[in-house]
């Protein structure tokens, strides 16, 4: 069945099976950089927006200028700084150089979405927590950051999303990925169509399980909070 001479029915589900094993592997391989990715573009988000909230002198500066900085640069652009720029200084693999730039481009989203969250606890918590003779870290710690954690967690959720269908990107330092495998399966079969809306089917398809998961986890933490 030929849908507007373009997209073939049998070759698409054809297709869909004989690579299944190529993808799942490839599928892999983008969930590795998305994990790793998020782990380490959440501990320096945090540390971003405590560092912009500590009302040191200075500090809000210097973390307003991470920010724009690298929000305001094209993620393809930062990976190729961290795998081609820093060649001479440091020998990145490609998977390390994806992984780290996609960190760093979802730490300066994720610094802005813990500041909101934090800002929009009560400032009465912190003077609930000192006058009970805690201290600023302390009641910031086991006070303010759960519950600011909660918050977070919907927006967080989208980001991760986000995160997850740009790792797509490192098909261009040449990580078998998702993407980068349907470029080569589509040069050897030429069958373009088919091979892109099966690799869009991966994607939606890991979209789709990480929803869930971040539903699942926004539920449960306002179960908690009854």
């Amino acid at each position: 069945m030929i849908l507007g001479n373009v997209f073939n029915l049998e070759t698409f589900f054809s297709e869909l099976i004989r690579t299944s094993p190529l993808f799942l592997e490839a599928a892999g391989v983008t969930l590795r950089i998305t994990i790793a990715a998020i782990l380490i573009g959440m501990v320096i988000g945090v540390f971003v927006a405590l560092v912009k909230l500590s009302g040191i002198p200075g500090m809000r500066t210097l973390s307003d200028i991470y920010i724009t900085i690298i929000r305001g640069t094209p993620l393809i652009v930062q990976i190729f700084v961290l795998y081609f720029g820093f060649s001479n200084v440091i020998q990145l693999s490609s998977f390390w150089a994806a992984s780290l730039a996609l960190a760093i481009h979802n730490s300066a989203y994720i610094a802005e979405i813990f500041r909101g969250a934090i800002q929009s606890i009560d400032k009465g918590q912190m003077e609930a927590g000192r006058s009970l003779g805690m201290t600023q870290a302390l009641t910031m710690r086991r006070i303010i950051m759960p519950q600011a954690l909660r918050r977070a967690v919907p927006p967080l959720g989208n980001q991760f999303i986000i995160a997850l269908k740009d790792s797509s990107l490192a098909a261009f330092v040449a990580i078998p990925e998702l993407f980068r495998l349907a470029q080569g399966v589509a040069a050897g079969t030429l069958n373009y169509m088919e091979t892109y809306v099966i690799v869009a089917l991966y994607y939606l398809i890991l979209v789709l399980i990480l929803t869930w998961v971040v539903n699942r986890l926004e539920h449960r933490l306002s179960a908690s909070d009854r």
